[in-house]
């Protein structure tokens, strides 16, 4: 038996999640659905989330965008990877840089022989085997070239710092010259049907009731529809990620341009550093049980590297997650559903996949329950997976200067993380469970750089001489070295490919 199909998507919300959603669903449907947008001049987005992780490079390729162009657009710059300072210990940097570490060699990941050769302190700083955390170094910059597959050259990952603003304004753009229609207006109230309590329309302060089939709340930490309206319980993550606050000042650019995020931990947080082509974007997170706003205020004040451009913007939030984001003829797409601390740049990758899961399970008018429990499990999943990523970074510390880290380093985690590191601390073995977002290389490069050390090391590298893992491990530190001489700067790339005009 046929079942009517959803023709009429509000979007509720705008900012980087509601016109993405707004981008791809105008791209995907055309104007055979119609598509509303509607959002409030009066209330300011987030809009600190100016770094991402390469999978964002898939979206904007679905939909068919110039790269040049959206960099020129959004002041955009490249990112090959996230340096952590004094997280470990003070004093102590890594770099988690995007892309492989090496190659691997016969059945043993490259990182097994490294561990082998460094224990024996042979060997140097992981870093040394991945172009992704070696051309930041000398702020060089080139995007991976596909006919040299057999390089370190066509082996680059890059993802993108941006104006999350100007991105937003991109995709309107986008969206709009594909049928989607925005409508201003502040939402006061929101009507569900009496028979089985979907949502009906909602209505604006000035009277107008919008009506749809299909609603997608992308209304930020007010959770309008999800939230508000649908009661749909919020899962409080602070226990394990005890930062609740943050502050955000953008500041003049400083050269060299740099190709990467940096993120600088503080006594009860971190700061974040986002080089973009017209400033430098600058933030800090913290606890609020363990600092003060003035403090927090401070610190940040005193460690920006050019001239403050704006005066600091107040920003507080729960970490955690919606229990059901997608309920009835609802979904939350952004920060309704969720949110995590921008440590690994993971909120517009959240948006990003809970879009293409609203895709791939898009309903028609019946709303099966099985498509929507699917939904909540996947994105259940990917959430807790994420979770566990960011809490490692507050867990594996050796710093004991502050309440805020000796709070860190003794607290219960859950059963999934403390697993990962456990395995790690036995040979140094990390596995990828499902489709979980992070990979093998960025788990090692964490757990290693924040100072847990394997007892030993996977036993089939021994089936390799010494010398032959010298010779392996010495081979691809040269290659790398010689593929970033010959890099140009990361000013000089964008210069000739992408300059905004400033």
């Amino acid at each position: 038996m046929a079942v009517a199909p959803v023709k009429d998507i509000v979007i509720v919300g705008g900012g980087t999640a509601g016109w993405m959603a707004a981008a791809a669903f105008s791209k995907i449907a055309g104007k055979q659905y119609r598509i509303r947008l509607v959002e409030s001049d009066e209330i300011a987005t987030i809009g600190v989330g100016e770094a991402t992780i390469p999978m964002v490079k898939v979206f904007n390729a679905f939909l068919e965008i110039d790269e040049d162009e959206f960099l020129r657009k959004t002041q955009g710059t490249f990112k090959l990877g996230i340096e952590f300072v004094n997280w470990g210990k003070i004093g102590d940097s890594y770099m988690h840089g995007f892309g492989e570490i090496g190659h691997d060699l016969g059945s043993v990941s490259c990182h097994q022989y490294w561990l082998k050769m460094r224990q024996a302190g042979e060997a140097p700083d992981l870093s040394y085997y991945s172009i992704n955390s070696m051309a930041p170094k000398s702020a060089k910059f080139v995007r991976s070239i596909a006919d040299m597959t057999g390089s370190p050259l066509g082996q680059i990952a890059n993802a993108f710092h941006f104006d999350a603003g100007l991105y937003a304004k991109f995709l309107r753009g986008y969206a709009e010259v594909r049928g989607v229609v925005r409508t201003e207006g502040r939402i006061v109230d929101t009507l569900l049907r009496e028979s089985d309590g979907f949502i009906e329309s909602v209505v604006l302060a000035s009277g107008e009731k919008i009506s749809g089939d299909f609603f997608i709340d992308c209304s930020g930490i007010r959770a309008l529809l999800i939230g508000q309206a649908l009661k749909r319980d919020y899962e409080d993550w602070s226990h394990w990620l005890p930062c609740d606050r943050a502050i955000a000042i953008p500041c003049e650019s400083v050269s060299p341009l740099q190709p990467y995020t940096r993120s600088t931990a503080h006594s009860a947080g971190w700061q974040w550093r986002i080089p973009l082509q017209h400033r430098i974007g600058n933030g800090h997170v913290y606890s609020s049980r363990f600092m003060s706003q003035d403090e927090a205020t401070s610190i940040l004040l005193n460690n920006l590297e050019g001239k403050q451009l704006a005066e600091p913007r107040y920003i507080p939030f729960v970490p955690g997650r919606r229990q059901q984001t997608w309920h009835k003829n609802c979904v939350a797409v952004g920060l309704s559903s969720g949110f995590f601390e921008p440590i690994e740049s993971t909120n517009i990758h959240l948006i990003q996949t809970a879009i293409a899961r609203v895709i791939n399970l898009f309903p028609n008018s019946g709303f099966h329950q099985a498509d929507i429990d699917e939904y909540n499990k996947q994105t259940q999943f990917e959430y807790e997976r994420i979770r566990d990523f960011i809490i490692l970074h507050y867990k594996a510390t050796q710093r004991d200067d502050s309440p805020f880290w000796n709070h860190c380093r003794n607290m219960e985690i859950p059963a999934t993380l403390q697993h990962k590191m456990d395995l790690f601390r036995s040979n140094g073995r990390v596995y990828r469970e499902g489709a979980e977002l992070f990979a093998e290389v960025s788990w090692v490069q964490v757990m290693y750089g924040q100072g847990i050390r394997p007892q030993s090391y996977h036993p089939l590298v021994d089936v390799r001489s010494k010398d032959e893992i010298t010779a392996f491990l010495g081979d691809i530190q040269t290659v790398i070295r010689k593929c970033v001489d010959v890099m140009p700067t990361h000013e000089e790339y964008i210069a000739k490919h992408c300059a905004a005009n400033i």
